[in-house]
């Protein structure tokens, strides 16, 4: 046990961030954001909990997946979350795809998606942290398919010191003939991941392993994924990601990277600060 990691250090440690929580409560949430597993920022996975109300977060990321016998396509993709309650915050995704077929690229968007998370519950000695996520992806766009479908999600999250284990799984209803390009509706959606923060170095390191199918003319794929948050600034968060195929089907390989900036707007602030 090295000095830093006595029990009475520990403890004086604790104590100075619960001080500081008390009197700067928005320095403290902005500079703990890498821990705040967002959808794709840097894994498929994220966790239960929402958006601290009243704050804003742009989020940008790129994405590249390489199939087989097929090139590369590119993904960026723009999104604002808002937390609009204590526990629950809503937000809007729009992705821009590249595709690269018969010689040339197309890109166009690939859809819209306005999203809400809402917290059931924080973690207990009993029960997890445990979430609900509805998401409504509409064809907007020349890569975005041709229905609108309605997603649903179950998260869950469990804490054990710096580290946690989360659960995700759901289901889309809505005829979908034409899969969008890029972040689409799946048909269903399971999988598991585990983090660890390392909070000297405000890093986040994250593996997981998932199932998904995105339709049922397609066969379901089992992929694996890691990825790495890192406070940059107070309020900016950047990550990185590398994801395979563990079957015949899905990505040879993927890689993402993604910046992220929480922000508040002072109109929208009650008085005296979040409640």
């Amino acid at each position: 046990m090295t000095r830093s990691d006595r029990p009475g250090k520990r403890s004086h440690r604790i104590g100075r961030l619960l001080l500081l929580a008390t009197l700067v409560p928005g320095v403290l949430t902005a500079q703990l954001d890498y821990r705040n597993l967002d959808d794709d920022r840097p894994v498929t996975i994220e966790d239960a909990y929402p958006l601290e109300r009243h704050a804003f977060e742009l989020l940008s990321s790129w994405r590249y997946a390489r199939h087989p016998g097929r090139s590369g396509a590119h993904v960026f993709v723009a999104e604002l979350e808002y937390g609009f309650l204590r526990n629950a915050h809503v937000g809007v995704k729009l992705p821009l795809a590249g595709l690269h077929a018969l010689g040339r690229w197309e890109w166009g968007l690939s859809g819209l998606r306005v999203f809400g998370l809402y917290n059931l519950n924080t973690e207990s000695p009993w029960l997890p942290a445990l979430s609900v996520r509805v998401d409504g992806v509409f064809p907007v766009g020349e890569l975005a398919g041709d229905r609108t479908r309605v997603s649903f999600k179950g998260i869950a999250t469990r804490s054990f010191g710096r580290g946690r284990i989360h659960l995700n799984g759901g289901m889309s209803v809505g005829e979908q003939n034409l899969l969008a390009a890029a972040e689409g509706a799946w048909d269903w959606y399971a999988g598991a991941a585990a983090d660890h923060s390392f909070i000297r170095s405000s890093t986040l390191l994250v593996g997981e392993l998932y199932a998904v199918r995105y339709d049922a003319s397609h066969p379901v794929e089992l992929n694996a994924a890691a990825g790495i948050r890192y406070q940059w600034t107070p309020y900016t968060v950047l990550d990185v990601g590398v994801g395979r195929r563990l079957r015949k089907e899905g990505p040879e390989f993927e890689l993402t990277f993604g910046v992220s900036r929480a922000f508040a707007i002072a109109g929208l602030m009650p008085k005296g600060g979040a409640r």
